[in-house]
């Protein structure tokens, strides 16, 4: 069986224990069609890039799945027929997270950047070297032409 991370986004009218609802029936098609669901995650309430089906925001949810295509693929219809489904991307990983996703760790937790004060103060020069500034043509002396 293949490994998938699925994010769907759900209407902003609907509550969040009907979204969770909403991840746990999705789940459920999963593990009636032989595959497991390891981890359910739901990321809130979350203002959108831009409006989906006249919707400013929508309820994040993750699914880390564990099934053969044909399960995921039988989620991904339902996903498409539900109408409080705005929008879900299922890819396929090599390894599953084990902890919280990047968006359930506080930003002291995450690694990725590392410490921004180990390059210490950042100055003009750390640009690199400036283009020549154009130099002004002198002025014409009286009576010479161009």
């Amino acid at each position: 069986m293949a490994l998938y991370e699925c994010v769907l986004i759900a209407r902003q009218d609907i509550s969040a224990a009907q979204a969770e609802q909403l991840g746990e029936q999705f789940a459920q098609i999963v593990r009636d069609n032989g595959g497991e669901v390891s981890k359910t995650e739901y990321w809130g309430l979350k203002t959108l890039a831009y409006k989906i089906k006249k919707n400013r925001k929508g309820h994040y949810l993750l699914l880390n799945v564990d099934a053969p295509s044909a399960a995921v693929l039988e989620a991904e219809r339902n996903m498409s027929i539900n109408e409080d489904v705005l929008r879900y991307q299922t890819i396929r990983v090599e390894k599953l997270e084990a902890g919280p996703s990047v968006m359930m760790q506080s930003r002291g937790e995450r690694d990725g950047r590392g410490d921004r004060g180990d390059r210490g103060p950042r100055r003009f020069d750390d640009r690199g070297p400036r283009p020549p500034r154009r130099m002004e043509q002198p002025a014409a002396a009286e009576g010479e032409t161009a």
